[in-house]
């Protein structure tokens, strides 16, 4: 029988987020000087503000390297970002020693093919709404959000929901 979706987001301690087409819409816009620039939507961050409340952790794991990134990943209080890594399953064990976690207790939120190795190897992979069809059908559950639309906050209070955690941490801003 297989486990249900709550069973899988009791057992997180720690969130692995892609960046592109996860935490933002997947639009990349380069400026006259060639800067990319980014759009994250501010319920995710506080989704992952959350999250770390509670004391689940999250990463930020990205094949491609931008300046945007490390701003954003310090605002939400991410706990490290790993960039131009690919491909994404080699820090794997790295990430499990470091934060003394087992597979079973990860949860990664992926949206395209370069996710799909790590998505399989974790014990919660979460597909975005927007993912493409191979991502979707490695994952236990997709997302109603689409990437960098709230899709993480959704998977931040699912876990806290699963964990019995959400009065809990929301409780300081219902003051």
């Amino acid at each position: 029988m297989e486990e249900s979706i709550s069973q899988k987001a009791k057992k997180i301690k720690l969130l692995m987020l892609d960046v592109d087409g996860v935490l933002t819409d997947g639009r990349i816009i380069y400026d006259s000087k060639g800067r990319d620039l980014k759009f994250f939507d501010v319920h995710d961050g506080m989704g992952v503000y959350l999250l770390k409340k509670a004391g689940i952790l999250t990463l930020l794991i990205t094949a491609k390297g931008s300046k945007a990134i490390k701003p954003r990943a310090r605002d939400m209080h991410v706990e490290a970002v790993f960039e131009n890594v690919s491909p994404k399953t080699s820090i794997l064990a790295k990430i499990m020693d470091r934060y003394k976690v087992k597979p079973e207790q990860i949860c990664f939120v992926g949206d395209d093919l370069v996710d799909l190795g790590l998505m399989k190897k974790v014990g919660f992979a979460i597909a975005v709404f927007n993912a493409c069809p191979e991502i979707k059908q490695a994952a236990s559950y997709v997302t109603l959000r689409y990437g960098g639309r709230g899709a993480v906050r959704e998977v931040a209070e699912s876990i806290l929901k699963s964990q019995g955690r959400w009065q809990e941490v929301i409780s300081s801003y219902d003051a």
